[in-house]
């Protein structure tokens, strides 16, 4: 023993760091799974708030984020995206954030494939406009003047999606997924307080406890928070991906550096006892 811990003394750092790499590579690469993902009551909200709405109904699915927190708000949406489709609900797409469509556009391009979905038909993505809570606002009199056209230029009047669709009326769920201002906080104050919408949300991990109020309170059905809310929902919804993958690959990495930690500890303390003698 002392023989291996004295080896650690002499240890490359390289290796160390290849082997973090690995350990994050090979689970995102391969699948592998460290452990069955328990989904918390805050997630099995959010997918039972799902389950509940009636196939056929529509729902505003709220991408206000960018790549800068795709890591954490990406898996949400694009589970969401999947878990509408696969439950036959039209979807009706909308940002705040100006790097939100393109998101948008990938993650229900990609349900679509899997579902068998059609653009105009069963899902529109409207792009983004400016103006935050005035956004918001003008939805509760209006969505097709809000958004005239879609994110094509196709005007909305065109589409079998947005047929029958005024304002939040007609809105079963609304979700957001978002990573800030504007987000969810301002879709529950214009939007669930004002006309009562039922809403989950997906926020990102730092910024989670600041929403369990309107979970308390009602305001919220269900809330993912960050990654590891992501893979709880992945997991409920029976689809795996980057976020289960991601916490496995997280895990391994932790658990590595803490035992590297330990027996770094332990190899110095040989050392340590004779600095003192």
């Amino acid at each position: 023993m002392s023989g291996f811990l004295g080896g650690l003394r002499h240890l490359d750092r390289r290796w160390i760091f290849l082997a973090v790499g690995l350990l994050v590579i090979v689970p995102l690469m391969t699948g592998f799974h460290l452990a069955p993902v328990r989904p918390s009551e805050r997630a099995r909200g959010f997918y039972e708030a799902v389950e509940r709405i009636p196939e056929g109904s529509t729902v505003l699915l709220a991408g206000d984020y960018d790549p800068g927190t795709i890591a954490e708000n990406y898996p949400m949406h694009l589970a969401a995206a999947r878990h509408l489709m696969s439950r036959n609900l039209k979807i009706i797409a909308v940002a705040l954030y100006p790097g939100g469509p393109p998101l948008s556009d990938l993650v229900l391009r990609i349900a679509a494939e899997e579902y068998h979905k059609r653009e105009s038909y069963d899902y529109v993505n409207l792009g983004f406009k400016s103006g935050n809570e005035v956004v918001m606002s003008q939805m509760g009199s209006s969505i097709p003047r809000t958004f005239p056209t879609d994110r094509r230029g196709v005007p909305v009047s065109q589409l079998p999606v947005m047929r029958g669709v005024e304002n939040f009326q007609q809105i079963a769920l609304l979700i957001s997924v978002s990573a800030g201002y504007p987000g969810t906080k301002e879709w529950v104050q214009q939007v669930v307080s004002r006309y009562h919408v039922p809403m989950v949300a997906g926020v990102t991990a730092v910024s989670a406890p600041e929403y369990y109020p309107y979970l308390q309170a009602g305001q919220l059905q269900g809330l993912l928070g960050g990654m590891a809310g992501a893979a709880e929902y992945e997991t409920l919804v029976k689809h795996p991906g980057l976020a289960t993958h991601g916490m496995d690959a997280q895990s391994l990495a932790h658990v590595f550096i803490a035992i590297m930690i330990l027996l770094g500890n332990l190899a110095a303390l040989p050392q340590r006892a004779s600095a003192k003698k």
